[in-house]
């Protein structure tokens, strides 16, 4: 398997070095980083090229570092149904900068993007119909960025008395935000099977 990923590897650089800023081979997956202006074009040459063939796009995700200049990494994997194999394609990306949609290239993009626009804030050019697809339409924020608040900014209840959907502000005293961080086990007053005579704690 390292083996056909190293020649695969080796191919798609010698023929887009231009598109490939580095790549590697861990636990038996591709991974290359491109760039932002040769997304397009790289993503083409890798579903049409014959010895690549990636012409089904798995899945869009995206990873956010808020502590790097470039704070979000986003992510594709791709894979050839022809040579059965993998790759992830990896863009690192400031967070002003807008994506190029790839729906052009891969129709199944259009949700992926939208998902990735929704959890993370990430826009993307050319976008057909960029809209969230998991929050409501009102929402605030992007659920999966790291400085998003684990309680959110609102929420969302039915009122009896109104008889509708009422969206409130989220108001938890502090009392309810602090954590101790102990096991569920340590500071309980009940003896476990293996703390007896029979066996010690494991």
């Amino acid at each position: 398997m390292t083996e056909a990923l190293t020649e695969l590897a080796d191919v798609i650089v010698s023929k887009r070095a231009d598109a490939v800023v580095s790549h590697q081979i861990a636990f038996g997956e591709l991974s290359m980083t491109t760039t932002l202006p040769a997304l397009l074009s790289f993503m083409e040459f890798l579903r049409d090229t014959p010895s690549a063939r990636f012409s089904t796009l798995v899945d869009i995700t995206a990873v956010d570092r808020p502590e790097l200049p470039e704070r979000f990494e986003i992510v594709y994997h791709l894979l050839s149904m022809y040579q059965n194999q993998r790759i992830r394609i990896k863009v690192p990306l400031r967070v002003e900068d807008m994506v190029p949609s790839l729906v052009s290239v891969f129709p199944a993009a259009n949700w992926f993007e939208r998902e990735v626009f929704d959890m993370f804030g990430i826009l993307f050019s050319g976008h057909p119909d960029l809209r969230r697809i998991l929050t409501d339409y009102g929402f605030r924020g992007h659920p999966l960025r790291k400085d998003f608040p684990t309680s959110g900014y609102t929420e969302v209840r039915y009122d009896d008395a109104r008889k509708r959907v009422v969206y409130e502000p989220v108001s938890l005293v502090q009392e309810y935000r602090q954590f101790d961080f102990m096991s569920p086990w340590e500071g309980a007053d009940y003896i476990l099977p293996s703390d007896g005579p029979q066996g010690g704690k494991g």
